[in-house]
């Protein structure tokens, strides 16, 4: 039920996943559940009766083809990804199998074998304890229903085009699908009484600007449609029928808002510079050659992480040479005279080619992946090769292997890179000859012999998401133990250090460009830690400027000296917290209200 606070007023509260204040009225969404249909076919027609089920797949593979597409042109590779679960739940012969069994051996319609089918493994994965394999139920819904959608010739998904006027959306759970039809002139935020952080719902929510809040329980029923609300996209409520007071208090947080994006843009063009005069270059994480006008606008230096695998997922066969080099070509020559830093192929985990998909591993994000896999596929890797050395003619490009766990892969690498160096200078075709490259540090293993590294690198990136994986045994998407997954932990602290006492011996540069470089509490001490340069989300980039334009280095320093003798990450992240707010109050009181 709804809480009620000292002014009156009812609150529901749920999961902050995506900043923002909105106010209006609710329009609550009910799912529209159609009746799916049963009939018994004759023997004969069993032959039909697959192939309109293979019709309705095909129209869905290119239904959600399209849809990532757009979602790509609007809001980045990184959210398109979220589709490859749609596009691979299409090509699960396990279900597909099944479905076919079902319709052959019961002789019933495709319609309700897949229905059938589907939910079966929906409800399998309902069981299961995993937050994040229990979030896939909602990709498994979302294709369910737009095959059945095929199968039965109906519209699919959510249709707010009756609306007049702009609405905060009530559902019980919004599928990916639904979520990037949410058109901004018509929808002002959205609540749901399922989901979590690291749901496909949140991620798109927080890339299109939508105050969004999930996990409410009973919003269906507490809520009713036209009835008047605030939703708080920071604190994670929604409040009915808000007081003259709670509209007021908002009203502060959302000009302290403005008040900030005023402060942003006027440091957009300025340098990363600390308030004792040390020069931090801010650049930013890329995915796509798109990508480069967001840089641009965003007051980046550059590009700190370009990950080309994106050029590569969804397609049948990978871009060839020319491809790529035009792409790589297209940033650097947009952004001169600032770096360009590409990244080599990081498919494995989560992310394949349809033709490179490995034997099922126990563990992908341990297995075949990153420059293990491209040192396996050496033809598929010279392709990249040659186009990234192609695109350094234009002077700012540079290379960077992810994944490296000691010498003997580094050094491979470069055997190939200049074995692809020969195979231009034979076709005559110009590139870098100084082309410098830089070895990602992401596992231990890479900072316990990073003097060898250093010693065959020009740059070092700390990918601190993995190597706080990798360090701590912790997955970060599984709900149990994402408590355990902590930046500030003493030993990634120390492994951070080490890093670069090394680097600074061989007189080697360090960038970070994992999250911790996004988070505007751990800038200092990641500066403090000996930390060159830092390269982030381009939507982040203005907040990490301003936090430095407001710091001191020698701040960041004695920060960086005491954080490295403690044994708590939570006392260390306080301290953090503490300075990071005396130096930017801004960033930070946009999110304070209570209620």
């Amino acid at each position: 039920m709804a809480a009620v606070n000292e002014q009156g007023d009812r609150v529901l509260r749920g999961i902050a996943v995506s900043p923002g204040v909105a106010r209006g009225k609710l329009y609550v969404w009910h799912r529209a559940e159609a009746e799916i249909p049963r009939w018994e076919l004759r023997e004969e027609d069993v032959p039909a009766e697959l192939e309109r089920l293979e019709q309705a797949l095909v129209a869905t593979r290119k239904q959600l083809l399209d849809v990532q597409r757009q979602v790509r042109e609007v809001m980045g590779a990184e959210e398109a990804g979220i589709f490859d679960a749609h596009l691979l739940v299409l090509e699960d012969r396990v279900l597909l199998d099944e479905v076919v069994r079902v319709i052959t051996r019961e002789r019933v319609n495709a319609e309700h074998a897949f229905h059938q089918v589907a939910h079966k493994y929906m409800a399998a994965l309902s069981r299961v304890e995993d937050e994040y394999l229990r979030e896939r139920v909602a990709d498994i819904r979302d294709v369910t229903a737009r095959v059945l959608s095929h199968l039965m010739g109906r519209a699919h998904g959510l249709d707010l085009s009756h609306l007049h006027d702009p609405v905060i959306v009530v559902a019980h759970d919004l599928t990916p699908s639904d979520t990037v039809q949410l058109d901004k002139r018509k929808v002002l935020g959205f609540v749901t009484e399922v989901g979590s952080q690291t749901s496909h719902a949140a991620i798109l929510a927080r890339s299109l600007g939508l105050p969004a809040v999930v996990g409410v329980p009973h919003a269906l029923r507490e809520a009713g449609s036209g009835t008047y609300a605030l939703l708080d996209g920071f604190n994670g409520l929604l409040v009915l029928n808000p007081s003259d007071q709670v509209l007021f208090e908002y009203g502060q947080l959302v000009r302290r808002q403005i008040t900030l994006e005023e402060k942003l843009r006027e440091v957009v063009d300025q340098p990363g510079v600390t308030l004792d005069g040390v020069r931090v270059p801010i650049l930013a994480n890329i995915e796509q050659a798109d990508d480069v006008d967001a840089v641009k606008a965003c007051g980046a230096e550059g590009v700190g992480l370009f990950r080309t695998e994106y050029l590569y997922i969804n397609r049948d066969h990978p871009p060839d040479e020319e491809e790529q080099f035009q792409a790589y070509r297209r940033v650097a020559t947009a952004l001169q005279p600032h770096p360009v830093i590409v990244r080599t192929l990081d498919l494995g985990g989560d992310k394949f080619l349809s033709h490179l998909v490995p034997q099922q591993e126990m563990n992908p994000f341990l297995g075949w992946r990153a420059i293990r896999l491209c040192l396996q596929q050496p033809e598929m890797f010279s392709v990249q090769l040659r186009a990234i050395l192609r695109a350094s003619a234009e002077g700012n490009v540079k290379i960077m292997y992810p994944m490296i766990s000691g010498l003997e892969e580094l050094c491979q690498a470069n055997e190939l890179l200049e074995t692809c160096k020969d195979q231009l200078r034979q076709r005559g075709v110009p590139f870098n000859e100084n082309i410098e490259t830089g070895a990602m540090i992401e596992i231990p293993s890479a900072v316990l012999v990073a003097d060898a590294l250093a010693r065959r690198s020009k740059f070092f990136s700390i990918g601190t998401n993995d190597l706080i994986q990798y360090s701590l045994a912790v997955d970060r998407m599984n709900e149990r133990i994402a408590h355990l997954y902590e930046p500030t932990h003493p030993a990634i602290l120390r492994l951070i250090r080490m890093t670069t006492e090394v680097a600074e011996r061989a007189g080697v540069r360090v960038s970070v460009c994992g999250e911790m470089a996004g988070d505007p509490v751990l800038i200092p001490l990641l500066l403090g830690l000996g930390v060159h340069e830092l390269s982030a989300a381009p939507p982040v980039v203005p907040k990490i400027k301003y936090l430095v334009r407001r710091i001191r280095m020698s701040e960041a320093r004695d920060l960086a000296s005491w954080a490295i003798q403690q044994e708590s990450a939570t006392t260390i992240l306080q301290r953090c917290e503490e300075l990071a707010r005396q130096a930017a109050p801004l960033l930070f009181e946009t999110r304070r209200i209570a209620l």
